[in-house]
């Protein structure tokens, strides 16, 4: 069964997922953020996930950034209308800045580095990476 990853911003929304064996996080897409909801049920139609794992947008100081009321409501919504796939959240504090360096240390030029989109698809793979490897630490 697979893992999502969602690095949810206000207009636009990154998505990354695991392999079968949760080994690898690779991103998926970027979509509307107004269209999330419609494209993780599809997608949980014709995959087996197993959970969902959602960036928590915290300030560098701890405290919880404006976008924090939203991803709560989109986690409630989704608690509701899929309660047999837990949706938990991830500390997603730097990955903007990780995958401005990811994007930069694959060489992509200036231009590609401006893609939104891109930017918020590496971050859900970030996300979702990290909590593959937390997970791991844990069972040793």
């Amino acid at each position: 069964m697979r893992i999502i990853s969602i690095d949810y911003g206000r207009k636009r929304t990154g998505i990354a997922v695991t392999d079968p064996l949760q080994i690898i996080a690779n991103g998926l897409a970027t979509v509307s953020t107004s269209e999330l909801f419609d494209f993780l049920r599809q997608y949980t139609e014709q995959e087996q996930v197993e959970r969902v794992v959602i960036g928590k947008p915290l300030q560098t100081n701890g405290l919880p950034s404006e976008n924090l009321q939203r991803v709560e409501q989109f986690v409630n919504r989704w608690r509701k209308a899929m309660p047999h796939i837990p949706i938990d959240y991830y500390d997603e504090r730097f990955t903007s800045v990780l995958a401005h360096r990811t994007m930069i240390d694959a060489g992509l030029h200036k231009k590609a580095r401006q893609d939104k989109a891109l930017v918020d698809t590496i971050s859900a793979t970030i996300i979702l990476q990290d909590y593959l490897e937390a997970r791991r630490n844990k069972m040793k």
